[in-house]
């Protein structure tokens, strides 16, 4: 199905998507260009931002590459100035970009893969919102959205670093939801099962009865077109059928 030919639901609405060359990123600014949005793709990796873009555009929708290192503020920050004079406001924020960590027991873990693995798929949410939540907050409305990990809910052995930083970005979420809600911004978490993408080890999983990026892009795509005056917080995602 062409986007053209999509109910554009988001038509004049503005989305930026961390970790959006790949995997679960990419599919929620297909999604969301389906539906209208001009994307913009944030992540580290050139090529496949403008791979990911290329298509988007292919289907008829509007992408924009824009390069930036969640964990690096002075990216961030500029990345956020960027948007702003381009665009004059954010409407949408998924901030998506997140690294795996399943190497082993935690005592065995060297302190720089803690450090890659706690900077990106938290800090670089932290640095994410201090940059775009004023805009949104200028404008007293918008949506941010944070892919965490059904591991942010369990245990997970041999992931220690990855399950905490999920749950580290469940608690922030939940507690930006109240700091925000006053001024009509809706921020929600997304907690998908094993999914196939490249980031989770798959070892004796059937992938085709695991969650697929597509999944997730139509959690999101569900979140950001609810009905003003109420908010779903949480989303807890698994597959039908256990893999």
């Amino acid at each position: 199905m062409s986007i053209q030919a999509s109910n554009h639901t988001l038509a004049g609405q503005v989305a930026l998507i961390t970790g959006a060359g790949r995997g679960i990123g990419a599919a929620i600014a297909e999604r969301l260009a389906k539906m209208g949005a001009m994307l913009i793709l944030c992540g580290r990796t050139q090529s496949a931002l403008q791979s990911a873009a290329a298509a988007i555009a292919k289907a008829g929708g509007k992408a924009e590459v824009l390069p930036c290192d969640v964990t690096n503020l002075v990216s961030v920050e500029a990345a956020a100035k960027h948007v702003e004079s381009s665009f004059g406001k954010l409407d949408i924020l998924v901030n998506n970009a997140g690294i795996g960590g399943f190497g082993g027991p935690l005592h065995e873990l060297v302190p720089n893969a803690w450090e890659q693995i706690l900077n990106t798929n938290l800090r670089g949410v932290y640095f994410m919102v201090r940059a775009f939540a004023p805009m949104m907050i200028r404008a007293r409305s918008g949506h941010i959205i944070n892919i965490s990990s059904l591991a942010g809910k369990n245990a997970l052995p041999n992931g220690a670093a990855y399950a905490a930083s999920k749950w580290g970005l469940n608690g922030l979420s939940y507690s930006i939801a109240e700091e925000l809600r006053s001024n009509n911004i809706r921020v929600a978490v997304v907690c998908p099962g094993s999914t196939n993408t490249e980031l989770s080890p798959h070892e004796g999983k059937n992938a085709a009865k695991m969650l697929q990026p597509a999944d997730i892009a139509h959690a999101v795509a569900m979140l950001v077109t609810q009905a003003p005056q109420s908010f779903v917080s949480e989303i807890l995602l698994r597959p039908t059928q256990k893999p």
